[in-house]
């Protein structure tokens, strides 16, 4: 399980010719280390110096700390569930029956593995949204950590957009398709954000 593993071993499990961990774990992780930012940035705005920000500044933290719990499950659960969709493909295709067993199976799991690749999005863009609030209150020692986050986040999105791009392809309902459709548009968008706050970021620095 990815949370109870070192980083190397999971990093060599990425590069192995293994189904599992992929591309959604990584994007979650990404969105993982840029809530982390975002906590860090936001508990060094604390103390005497930050006394008028810092009741806007802990429930950032806090609320930060919650996203990366939740992307580090969603890392873990993409694993389980592509390796669900590995076994999809796997089933027996000898006979009619067992050709439509299958194709019915594989979208179902590929399905289900499309929810992690929705939540990555959906916690990368509120990262990106609480990345925002730090850059004027943030402590100025460490607010370059606000674009690390913001780049973070950006490449949680850019992976998951592809993936979920991926599985929008593999899905034969229209329903389901529309559904993926928009949240690949709201990582799009998000994208768009999370370079513009990186940007923003850099000219604070270099001012």
């Amino acid at each position: 399980m990815i949370s109870n593993e070192t980083i190397t071993s999971y990093l060599e499990r990425l590069a192995s010719k293994a189904p599992t961990p992929g591309g959604g774990a990584a994007a979650a992780l990404h969105a993982a280390q840029g809530a982390a930012l975002v906590s860090m940035v936001a508990e060094f705005t604390s103390g005497p110096r930050f006394r008028e920000v810092e009741d806007k500044a802990q429930p950032i933290a806090k609320h930060a700390r919650v996203l990366m719990r939740s992307a580090l499950f969603e890392a873990q659960e993409d694993e389980r569930l592509f390796g669900s969709l590995g076994d999809a493909y796997r089933m027996p295709k000898e006979d009619e029956e067992q050709q439509a067993a299958r194709t019915a199976a594989i979208q179902s799991a590929t399905i289900a593995a499309a929810a992690p690749l929705v939540s990555t999005v959906e916690s990368s863009a509120v990262v990106i949204e609480l990345a925002q609030r730090l850059v004027e209150i943030g402590n100025r020692s460490v607010i370059s950590d606000v674009a690390a986050a913001a780049e973070a986040a950006r490449a949680a999105l850019g992976t998951a957009l592809v993936t979920l791009e991926m599985n929008i392809a593999a899905i034969q309902e229209a329903e389901q398709r529309e559904r993926l459709s928009l949240v690949a548009s709201q990582a799009a968008d998000a994208i768009v954000a999370a370079e513009a706050l990186s940007a923003q970021v850099r000219l604070v620095v270099a001012a």
